[in-house]
Protein backbone atom coordinates (compact mmCIF):
# COMPACT_ATOMS: atom_id res chain seq x y z
CA UNK A 1 0.00 0.00 0.00
CA UNK A 2 1.37 3.53 -0.62
CA UNK A 3 1.92 6.09 1.68
CA UNK A 4 -0.85 8.69 -0.57
CA UNK A 5 -3.73 9.10 0.64
CA UNK A 6 -5.09 9.32 -3.14
CA UNK A 7 -4.36 8.22 -6.77
CA UNK A 8 -4.59 5.30 -8.93
CA UNK A 9 -2.97 5.02 -12.63
CA UNK A 10 -5.01 4.52 -15.52
CA UNK A 11 -6.34 1.13 -16.52
CA UNK A 12 -5.08 -0.29 -12.63
CA UNK A 13 -7.74 -1.28 -10.21
CA UNK A 14 -6.50 -1.45 -6.95
CA UNK A 15 -8.17 -1.49 -3.56
CA UNK A 16 -6.39 0.06 -0.23
CA UNK A 17 -7.21 -0.06 3.72
CA UNK A 18 -9.59 2.57 4.26
CA UNK A 19 -7.87 5.95 4.92
CA UNK A 20 -8.82 8.79 7.67
CA UNK A 21 -7.43 11.46 5.60
CA UNK A 22 -9.93 11.09 3.39
CA UNK A 23 -13.08 13.21 4.78
CA UNK A 24 -10.68 16.24 5.05
CA UNK A 25 -9.61 15.83 1.63
CA UNK A 26 -13.38 16.05 0.69
CA UNK A 27 -13.66 19.24 2.90
CA UNK A 28 -11.15 20.55 0.74
CA UNK A 29 -12.22 19.53 -2.39
CA UNK A 30 -16.09 20.02 -1.69
CA UNK A 31 -14.93 24.16 -0.98
CA UNK A 32 -13.25 23.83 -4.71
CA UNK A 33 -15.60 22.68 -6.36
CA UNK A 34 -18.55 24.87 -4.56
CA UNK A 35 -16.22 27.96 -5.21
CA UNK A 36 -15.84 26.87 -9.27
CA UNK A 37 -19.39 26.23 -9.34
CA UNK A 38 -20.73 30.07 -7.15
CA UNK A 39 -18.43 31.51 -9.25
CA UNK A 40 -21.02 31.29 -12.45
CA UNK A 41 -24.11 31.54 -10.14
CA UNK A 42 -24.70 27.66 -9.94
CA UNK A 43 -26.06 26.64 -6.45
CA UNK A 44 -25.29 22.93 -6.35
CA UNK A 45 -25.65 20.28 -3.20
CA UNK A 46 -21.90 18.53 -2.97
CA UNK A 47 -22.07 15.34 -1.13
CA UNK A 48 -19.34 12.86 -0.58
CA UNK A 49 -19.89 9.16 -2.22
CA UNK A 50 -18.17 5.91 -2.81
CA UNK A 51 -16.25 3.97 -0.46
CA UNK A 52 -13.65 6.48 0.72
CA UNK A 53 -16.91 8.29 1.88
CA UNK A 54 -17.71 5.16 4.32
CA UNK A 55 -15.38 4.97 7.96
CA UNK A 56 -13.70 1.88 8.08
CA UNK A 57 -14.13 0.90 4.33
CA UNK A 58 -11.63 -0.07 1.92
CA UNK A 59 -11.69 1.75 -1.51
CA UNK A 60 -9.83 2.37 -4.98
CA UNK A 61 -7.50 5.31 -3.59
CA UNK A 62 -10.21 7.89 -5.51
CA UNK A 63 -12.30 10.43 -4.05
CA UNK A 64 -15.88 10.48 -5.36
CA UNK A 65 -18.36 13.62 -5.48
CA UNK A 66 -21.73 13.77 -5.73
CA UNK A 67 -22.65 17.56 -7.37
CA UNK A 68 -26.49 17.29 -7.67
CA UNK A 69 -27.84 20.74 -9.40
CA UNK A 70 -31.38 21.66 -10.12
CA UNK A 71 -32.55 20.11 -12.86
CA UNK A 72 -31.12 19.16 -16.70
CA UNK A 73 -30.64 22.72 -17.60
CA UNK A 74 -27.86 23.24 -14.77
CA UNK A 75 -25.83 20.94 -16.87
CA UNK A 76 -24.41 23.48 -19.33
CA UNK A 77 -23.13 25.56 -16.57
CA UNK A 78 -21.98 23.31 -14.18
CA UNK A 79 -19.97 21.33 -17.38
CA UNK A 80 -18.29 24.80 -18.08
CA UNK A 81 -17.64 25.71 -14.81
CA UNK A 82 -16.19 22.43 -12.95
CA UNK A 83 -12.38 22.63 -15.28
CA UNK A 84 -11.71 25.79 -13.59
CA UNK A 85 -11.39 23.89 -10.88
CA UNK A 86 -9.13 21.49 -12.41
CA UNK A 87 -11.77 18.97 -13.51
CA UNK A 88 -11.67 17.09 -17.16
CA UNK A 89 -15.18 16.37 -18.48
CA UNK A 90 -15.68 12.89 -19.63
CA UNK A 91 -19.00 12.55 -20.54
CA UNK A 92 -21.77 10.60 -19.41
CA UNK A 93 -19.43 7.50 -19.69
CA UNK A 94 -22.25 4.93 -20.14
CA UNK A 95 -24.65 6.14 -17.43
CA UNK A 96 -27.18 8.12 -18.98
CA UNK A 97 -28.07 11.75 -16.67
CA UNK A 98 -24.62 11.67 -15.08
CA UNK A 99 -21.59 13.53 -16.08
CA UNK A 100 -18.20 12.15 -15.38
CA UNK A 101 -15.41 14.26 -14.66
CA UNK A 102 -11.79 13.35 -13.01
CA UNK A 103 -8.81 15.20 -11.52
CA UNK A 104 -5.41 14.32 -10.62
CA UNK A 105 -2.52 12.25 -12.59
CA UNK A 106 -2.57 9.91 -11.11
CA UNK A 107 -6.33 10.09 -10.83
CA UNK A 108 -7.43 11.10 -7.29
CA UNK A 109 -10.48 12.58 -7.59
CA UNK A 110 -14.14 11.77 -9.13
CA UNK A 111 -17.06 14.17 -10.28
CA UNK A 112 -20.32 12.43 -10.72
CA UNK A 113 -23.26 15.28 -12.39
CA UNK A 114 -26.49 14.43 -11.79
CA UNK A 115 -30.17 16.14 -11.24
CA UNK A 116 -30.37 17.17 -7.34
CA UNK A 117 -32.78 14.51 -5.98
CA UNK A 118 -33.50 12.54 -9.38
CA UNK A 119 -33.14 8.68 -9.00
CA UNK A 120 -29.43 8.23 -9.76
CA UNK A 121 -28.90 11.32 -6.69
CA UNK A 122 -30.98 9.13 -4.61
CA UNK A 123 -29.48 5.99 -5.75
CA UNK A 124 -25.59 6.84 -5.00
CA UNK A 125 -26.46 8.16 -1.44
CA UNK A 126 -29.28 5.07 -0.27
CA UNK A 127 -26.03 2.76 -1.18
CA UNK A 128 -23.31 5.29 0.68
CA UNK A 129 -26.06 5.36 3.80
CA UNK A 130 -26.67 1.96 3.84
CA UNK A 131 -23.21 1.08 3.64
CA UNK A 132 -22.03 3.69 6.29
CA UNK A 133 -25.29 2.03 8.94
CA UNK A 134 -24.72 -1.49 7.95
CA UNK A 135 -21.41 -2.64 9.05
CA UNK A 136 -21.49 -6.17 8.07
CA UNK A 137 -22.84 -4.97 4.34
CA UNK A 138 -20.14 -2.79 4.58
CA UNK A 139 -17.77 -5.80 5.54
CA UNK A 140 -19.09 -8.51 2.79
CA UNK A 141 -18.39 -5.71 -0.05
CA UNK A 142 -14.62 -4.60 1.19
CA UNK A 143 -14.08 -8.47 0.79
CA UNK A 144 -15.62 -8.53 -2.45
CA UNK A 145 -13.64 -5.29 -3.75
CA UNK A 146 -10.73 -7.17 -2.80
CA UNK A 147 -10.95 -10.33 -4.68
CA UNK A 148 -12.52 -8.88 -7.60
CA UNK A 149 -9.15 -6.37 -7.66
CA UNK A 150 -7.51 -9.52 -7.31
CA UNK A 151 -9.03 -11.10 -10.17
CA UNK A 152 -9.46 -7.93 -12.52
CA UNK A 153 -6.53 -5.71 -11.81
CA UNK A 154 -5.97 -4.17 -15.22
CA UNK A 155 -10.06 -4.49 -16.41
CA UNK A 156 -11.80 -1.39 -14.35
CA UNK A 157 -15.06 -2.47 -16.60
CA UNK A 158 -14.72 -6.31 -15.66
CA UNK A 159 -14.43 -5.23 -12.04
CA UNK A 160 -17.37 -3.10 -11.76
CA UNK A 161 -19.58 -5.06 -13.69
CA UNK A 162 -18.86 -7.74 -10.91
CA UNK A 163 -20.24 -5.80 -8.50
CA UNK A 164 -23.26 -4.30 -9.56
CA UNK A 165 -25.21 -7.54 -8.38
CA UNK A 166 -23.85 -6.60 -5.19
CA UNK A 167 -25.00 -2.66 -5.36
CA UNK A 168 -28.40 -3.66 -6.66
CA UNK A 169 -29.22 -6.03 -3.81
CA UNK A 170 -28.42 -3.25 -1.24
CA UNK A 171 -30.52 -0.27 -3.56
CA UNK A 172 -33.50 -3.02 -3.37
CA UNK A 173 -32.41 -3.41 0.46
CA UNK A 174 -31.24 -6.60 0.66
CA UNK A 175 -29.20 -8.07 2.99
CA UNK A 176 -26.20 -9.37 2.01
Amino acid sequence: MTDQPLGLESGVVRVVAYNPAWPELFSAERALIDTALRKHGIAATIEHIGSTSVPGLAAKPILDTLVGVEGEQGFAAAISALPEAGYSYRGEQGIPGRHFFRRGLPRSYHVHLVVRDGHLWRDYLAFRDRLRGHPEDAKVYAELKYELAERYPRDRESYIEAKSEFVKRILNGERK
